[in-house]
């Protein structure tokens, strides 16, 4: 297994990564909330890129995976300048952008920071502007009182130890909000969405494709398939998309 490399970035934060080199565009795989580049997904897309020759980046948020920092400092904003100083530092040329959850969020705010460069993109369960319409729609009077407080609130997953949501998260979510404005997906995008999806809801995959606006985007549902969504088919599905945006070309 190769060796995992690290970028400091100018924010002063240590970056984990693997890059593999190939013809472009490059495919950056972008991870969710708590996850890491050692995941499913992540390896297995890393493997089938290398497999047909492509150039492929998978990085750690900071305070996630093999990165320096704490996942309870952090917030959307500062894994926006994570995700910003990999691309720029260790990619050129056009990008196939690959994000799942949180990572789809990231991914729409890169539509955003640099629509130039991407030439597809594809999303797995995206969960736009989560920390403003999930957790603080949600937020009971004493859980909102406790961000003012104790300054974090505490919640339950399905899928790990439960989630620290800080005041800092929830203040910075809100400057990074991308269903409220235009968001202009000018390059083919392929949205993918579990049915039994328990911590993103098909609603929101119907949101997103209806608040963006491009000259080619898809949405999927996938029955039975859950937020995880790196079974054998899942991940075929995923393969195709990503081939699917690169051939719209």
């Amino acid at each position: 297994m190769a060796a995992t490399n690290f970028l400091e970035t100018a924010q002063g934060r240590r970056l984990a990564y693997h890059k593999s080199e190939g013809i472009g565009p490059t495919i950056v795989f972008l991870g969710g909330l708590k996850s890491d580049m050692e995941g499913t997904k992540a390896v297995h897309l890393e493997a089938w890129a290398k497999g047909r020759g492509h150039s492929f980046l998978r990085f750690d948020y900071s305070g996630h995976g093999e990165s320096g920092g704490t996942f309870e400092e952090g917030c959307i904003g500062d894994w926006h300048e994570d995700t910003l100083a990999a691309i720029t530092e260790l990619t050129d040329g056009p990008l196939i952008v690959v994000g799942s959850s949180m990572g789809g969020w990231q991914a729409l705010l890169l539509a955003k920071a640099l629509p130039d460069r991407i030439q597809g993109m594809v999303t797995i369960a995206a969960a736009p502007d989560f920390t403003e319409d999930g957790y603080w729609a949600s937020f009971s009077e004493n859980q909102k009182q406790a961000l003012e407080t104790v300054g974090h609130v505490e919640l339950p997953s399905d899928y790990m130890e439960p989630y620290i949501v800080t005041k800092r998260m929830i203040e910075d979510g809100r400057q990074h909000l991308v269903l409220r404005k235009p968001l202009h997906m000018p390059f083919p995008v392929r949205f993918l969405q579990g049915t039994e999806d328990t911590a993103v809801s098909t609603g929101t995959a119907v949101r997103l494709i209806e608040h963006a606006f491009g000259p080619d985007m898809r949405l999927s549902l996938i029955k039975h398939a859950d937020h995880r969504f790196s079974d054998g088919p899942c991940l075929g599905l995923i393969e195709q998309a990503v081939l699917d945006v690169m051939a719209a070309q």
